[in-house]
């Protein structure tokens, strides 16, 4: 069958080019058009609780993780020299597009009593601009008198001063929001230039876009290396610029296939999905090298043999060898990489669906790709000179498989031995793995976003977003039965007292704040009214806004601020809080902390609880991840196995085919566990990723040694040797390119991207050792026991 292929590729030449080139220009026109996208929730299936809780609490009280916040320290904040370019700061950010609104200190208001009308007055406390320092003086000191401020937007201890941009996540979601982003970071950077006072930012917003940006950036980088590499790394193998420039071509038209594959299954670019277009190279490399390597093998044995023939007949006869030689090979081998990659989409998770489908069908799109493309090239291209195929006869290499084939034979048992060892050890490394992963800990601790993050959590507790809604199952039963507020009461004063969270927002904040100016302004009576308080208070809660010509100042911020954390049947409380990035190991046990307390408070008969935002939904996106990896090793090893007897059609084979394929996974886990690297999304992604692609040494080894079987009279020893001296040098090579390319991926900014390089490089090296020392050890020793038989 493959003999036929081989021949009818050659025959049909000129139609397959053609058919490949269209194909190729469609491709690249569809991956011009795909977009960039950075979602936390979307690891989460639409129907799981979770989201569904998060949904509705959006479509209630909208999006909770579209504040951005930009913090200063400084103990000159109230002079002219800094407040004035402050509050311009301020202004100026108003007017970008996208900025919905900004609570700051410029803009903060308080609440006056107004006995004549009997209303609360909200009141701006910075009215004039510029502001004088008398001025300046005279609203610090009623601002500092003014509890509900306080660790909202500064912090007296430190001196540090928080200004909160509330964006618009229409703008946020989309490609306006680099935009706006940068008009942001360039008023900033101006205020900067003028007070000399350093600017901190943060928030999902800000983090969301500028992850996006150098994700975009990481993949044009990585892309243009792994290809440079390769192309190096060919130059030195083959010393044959056509052979380089073919494998490049083979690879190039894979990334172009795989962009198109994206934007036309409607996702988008990710941190998960901008890996394939390297992981493309990375793989597609080996393709040609086995391909080149069998041709050139092929050719020699033409050029001794086949004397009077005419060369491009060889030539015909060396390809058609190829391809019926490894197309069977090369098939196997990268249907179990795109199995190893492809077992994500039957995971439930969005994100990894959309890596397991976009890399497992370029992975398959890159077979045929290989298979039309090296061979017409072949045929086109003169015939491999001397120099082009002196690497077949590499005296170091072949005095390297010397050793191997001296190990396999000769000392079986140290091998045993030694890898018993090492898989014990590693084995117990496993048992301190910790699953645990950080909203932003994927970039450097010296990174400006980390920084800033830790500057808001030192200073503010924070800014990552959580939500708890208390539901009184009753119309009203928020406002007109007092218990319920005191109890909300008392679950604020709990929260607050965390270390890892900021003090809440929430209704009763405004109850306190109202009751300060109920008694003339009076910082002591920042407290939560008692029942004989709210019948006189109640008529001043129905809070007067200014029009906007009104000298007073008044402003309606205070009352929206307020507004938020009731639902319109007033039945309905939310809690509004900012919390540490705490990582997926510690916020379980805070969360139910919070959970219990709050049952404690709110009887589960009488009032229904939910906690939810940005930080719940981040923390089962983790969890569903990992557990999805892990589903996906289980089903990639079943499958995998599955096409491994099918190719050999033995049980001894399969499992001497699995074992040196298991232990570099169990080594991997024991250097995490050692190494204390924790589990994650992007460090679960290892296994799956490294089984896939470490798989494929096995079977060119297997096949070659199944293949060898028959001319040796199934003499299992001569026939183990001879695969290691045949098999030897191109599962070398193609071990190196791999390592290479996916070392390439140690350089990335982020920490899972670096992750993924230096652990998948260390289990494709184990892989390779495995697979030339133990594999043949393995496959002797199981062939002398079946001969006791």
């Amino acid at each position: 069958m493959w003999e036929k292929l081989g021949k009818a590729i050659i025959k049909y030449r000129f139609v397959l080019l053609i058919l490949l080139t269209a194909v190729t220009a469609l491709f690249a026109y569809w991956g011009s058009k795909a977009e960039l996208g950075y979602e936390f929730t979307r690891a989460i299936p639409t129907n799981h609780p979770v989201n569904i809780t998060y949904q509705e609490f959006k479509k209630k009280y909208g999006q909770d993780g579209n504040l951005m916040v930009v913090g200063i320290q400084t103990d000159q904040f109230f002079t002219e020299k800094v407040f004035n370019p402050y509050v311009s700061l301020q202004n100026n950010l108003k007017k970008i597009p996208g900025v919905i609104d900004i609570i700051a200190i410029p803009g903060a208001v308080n609440l006056v009593k107004d006995s004549a009308s009997e209303k609360l007055q909200a009141r701006k406390i910075f009215t004039a601009t510029p502001l004088n320092q008398a001025q300046i003086d005279e609203g610090a000191a009623s601002f500092l008198n003014l509890p509900f401020y306080k660790g909202l937007l500064y912090n007296p201890e430190s001196k540090a001063y928080l200004m909160g941009l509330t964006m618009d996540p229409e703008v946020i979601n989309s490609k306006k929001r680099d935009a706006t982003i940068n008009e942001v970071t360039a008023q900033i950077a101006s205020f900067e230039k003028a007070t000399h006072v350093e600017v901190k930012l943060s928030g999902l917003p800000y983090i969301r876009t500028v992850l996006a940006t150098r994700i975009a950036n990481e993949m044009r980088y990585f892309l243009t290396a792994s290809i440079l590499l390769s192309a190096v790394i060919l130059l030195l193998f083959f010393r044959s610029v056509s052979s380089m420039l073919l494998s490049l071509g083979v690879v190039i038209i894979g990334v172009l296939f795989s962009l198109g594959t994206i934007h036309i299954l409607g996702y988008k670019i990710t941190l998960l999905t901008a890996l394939i277009p390297p992981l493309i190279v990375v793989i597609g490399i080996p393709n040609c090298i086995y391909f080149l390597n069998k041709y050139h093998t092929s050719w020699k044995k033409q050029a001794h043999t086949g004397a009077g023939v005419p060369v491009q007949q060889k030539k015909r006869n060396a390809i058609v060898d190829m391809v019926s030689r490894m197309g069977i090979v090369t098939l196997f081998c990268n249907l179990a990489a795109a199995i190893g990659f492809a077992v994500f989409a039957l995971t439930k998770s969005a994100i990894l669906k959309e890596f397991g489908a976009v890399a497992g069908i370029n992975i398959m799109l890159l077979f045929f790709i290989s298979l039309v493309l090296i061979p017409i090239v072949l045929f086109f291209l003169p015939p491999p000179k001397e120099k082009h195929t002196r690497y077949l006869n590499n005296q170091r290499l072949n005095r390297w498989l010397d050793r191997l084939e001296k190990w396999s034979l000769a000392h079986r048992k140290l091998i045993y031995i030694v890898t018993g060892v090492l898989v014990v050890i590693a084995t117990a490394g496993t048992f301190r793995l910790q699953s645990n992963a950080y909203m932003v800990d994927d970039v450097p601790k010296t990174d400006k976003i980390y920084t800033d993050l830790k500057f808001f959590e030192k200073n503010f507790k924070g800014v990552m977003p959580l939500e708890i809604v208390i539901d009184t199952k009753k119309k009203f039963g928020v406002t007109r039965n007092f218990k319920n507020l005191v109890k909300i009461d008392s679950f604020t004063q709990y929260l607050s007292s965390r270390p890892e969270i900021a003090r809440p927002l929430s209704l009763v904040e405004g109850l306190k704040f109202a009751k300060q100016a109920f008694y003339e302004g009076d910082s002591s009576n920042y407290s939560m009214p008692s029942e004989f308080d709210l019948p006189g208070l109640a008529q001043y809660l129905n809070m007067k806004t200014s029009s906007p010509g009104d000298s007073t100042g008044n402003d309606d911020s205070f009352t929206k601020l307020v507004s938020r954390f009731m639902d319109s049947a007033k039945q309905e409380a939310r809690l509004s809080v900012n919390m540490a990035d705490v990582g997926t190991h510690a916020l379980p046990g805070l969360l139910a902390g919070i959970e219990k307390r709050a049952h404690e408070i709110f009887p589960k008969d009488q009032y229904n609880v939910s906690l939810t935002g940005s930080s719940i939904a981040f923390l089962e996106g983790g969890r569903f991840i990992i557990n999805g990896l892990k589903e996906s090793i289980f089903w990639a090893f079943l499958l995998i196995a599955l096409c491994m007897l099918y190719l050999f059609k033995s049980f001894r084979i399969l499992l001497c085919s699995l074992i040196p394929n298991i232990i570099p996974l169990v080594i991997t886990a024991g250097i995490m566990g050692w190494a204390g690297v924790p589990l994650k999304p992007s460090t679960v992604l290892i296994f799956s990723v490294a089984l896939g692609i470490a798989i494929d040494i096995t079977i060119r080894f297997l096949v070659n040694y199944k293949q060898e079987l028959t001319h040796h009279d199934n003499d299992v020893q001569d026939t183990v040797i001879q695969t290691i001296h045949s098999t030897g040098i191109s599962i070398i090579y193609t071990s190196m390119v791999l390592i290479a390319g996916f070392v390439i991926f140690c350089f990335s900014g982020f920490g899972g991207t670096k992750a993924l390089g230096w652990l998948t490089s260390v289990t494709l090296v184990t892989a390779t050792v495995t697979n030339l020392i133990l594999l043949p050890a393995l496959l002797i020793s199981f062939s002398k026991k079946k001969d006791k038989k």
